[in-house]
């Protein structure tokens, strides 16, 4: 009984302490993440959002093959060992395959998580075609005016896309006290992305940091004069005719778009971005975003990348050589993925609660299966 009692002291104790460490940092953000611990697809209801509204909503078209050829067990035993909850496979602009597990379904709103980096990386392509932005090569200083001095002076709207922004920002995903738990569970994002100094020469070494895609946000926004979100409703989500409104995670009510990450949508929906990148930027005649952005994003930027050259990275989407066929693709953290194949004019999502294990080049062990299979699967 002693011990125990001294047992349940000791807890309140510790727990006290943790509190107090809490107020005097000023972290209180570490409250939700002590609450919520680990983040998950479903955390829609956990933060305030703003809506990514769509209009003229058209369906995709389902192939006359639709889900007629029956997934193969090494496709279906890897998407349940992931535990994945959609996969959708689409050729030629109509739907072929799609598959919904854990009550999940065509509707259901899930974390995109840093697939969200690549719509960022979209919406910067927009704003040049637009004129808001005047060059990739156009300093970040010129739309926030405390990146113009010292080290930040140098950083440019290429670097961010490219991800040699060389930040002081640690992406650590199981550190508490790290920027990527307090942009997450914290409510200034801007605060914290202001903080962020530069500490190494912008453009030579490939070094991911969700802070460099919020920072590229908020060039946005200040480019463009309107909330990350409004503008992907306006100049995104209604043009390609996205069947359901979108909801962009917020820092705090009326707050900042958590836009390295938290789109929350559908596997259809999430396609039409694949799809309008498999047409390099063109919507049904309509083009959204130049043809040679497109390109450009697609393609490794040369950078080191731990002492060898990037080949994997471009404007904040991931490219790759999987079954011989080059393939880029969008990446969010438990295995979101927005994959497109162009020689085959395939793409498809794949959404879920887990992903294969990282290579030492940053590549992960479950993508090259879905893309294998698929390319079985649809010939």
């Amino acid at each position: 009984m002693k011990i125990l009692k001294f047992i349940l002291k000791a807890i309140a104790l510790i727990a006290l302490l943790i509190t107090l460490f809490i107020f005097v940092s000023g972290k209180t953000y570490l409250f939700k993440t002590l609450a919520y611990n680990f983040v998950g697809i479903d955390d829609l209801d956990l933060f305030e959002t703003r809506t990514v509204k769509t209009s003229n909503p058209i369906e995709w078209p389902t192939s006359i093959n639709y889900n007629k050829k029956p997934i193969s067990e090494k496709l279906e035993t890897t998407l349940k060992q992931y535990e994945s909850i959609a996969f959708l496979v689409m050729k030629n602009d109509s739907v072929l395959n799609e598959y919904y597990w854990d009550g999940y379904n065509d509707s259901s709103l899930t974390n995109s998580f840093s697939m969200a980096k690549s719509f960022i990386s979209v919406l910067t392509g927009i704003a040049l075609k637009d004129g808001k932005i005047k060059s990739l090569d156009q300093k970040v200083g010129d739309f926030i005016p405390e990146f113009k001095n010292g080290n930040r002076s140098k950083l440019t709207i290429r670097h961010l896309l490219t991800m040699s922004a060389a930040l002081s920002w640690e992406e650590s995903y199981i550190n508490p006290l790290g920027p990527t738990t307090e942009a997450y569970y914290g409510d200034d994002l801007t605060g914290l992305i202001l903080k962020q100094d530069v500490v190494d020469e912008p453009g030579k070494k490939f070094k991911y940091q969700s802070g460099v895609s919020q920072l590229l946000a908020m060039v946005v926004e200040n480019a463009t004069g309107e909330k990350v979100a409004d503008y992907a409703s306006k100049k995104l989500w209604q043009p390609l005719n996205a069947v359901h409104d979108a909801q962009w995670s917020l820092d705090k009510k009326e707050g900042t778009e958590k836009a390295y990450c938290c789109f929350y949508s559908n596997a259809r929906d999430f396609a039409r971005i694949g799809s309008l990148y498999l047409h390099k930027g063109n919507w049904k005649g309509t083009q959204i975003v130049d043809t040679n952005y497109v390109l450009e994003s697609v393609t490794p930027y040369p950078l080191d990348n731990n002492g060898k050259p990037n080949e994997i990275y471009g404007y904040q989407w991931w490219v790759g050589n999987y079954s011989g066929k080059q393939v880029f693709y969008c990446r969010g953290i438990l295995g979101q993925y927005i994959c497109v194949i162009p020689d085959e004019n395939i793409v498809f999502v794949r959404l879920g609660r887990k992903r294969g294990e990282k290579n030492a080049d940053g590549t992960l062990t479950d993508l090259p299966v879905y893309v294998e299979e698929v390319l079985k699967w649809t010939k």
